[in-house]
């Protein structure tokens, strides 16, 4: 078989495949997106957690000033 029709024969299949799998693509539902924004809203608020006690954490002055 020549390399063309090769291509051309998996061209097509390609395409074929392609459209049979749009079929089974599952719609974005309005709880899935919600879901998924909670989850980024609680990650940025533990985030945020994180800096303000790394911030605010007193340090020990000989640590800043060894003796």
């Amino acid at each position: 078989m020549h390399a063309d029709v090769h291509h051309l024969l998996y061209t097509f299949e390609s395409a074929e495949l392609r459209a049979a799998a749009s079929e089974f693509r599952r719609p974005r539902t309005a709880l899935r997106t919600r879901i998924g924004w909670t989850l980024v809203e609680v990650g940025l608020r533990l985030a945020a957690q994180g800096r303000e006690t790394a911030t605010s954490a007193p340090r020990a002055a000989s640590a800043l000033h060894p003796a």
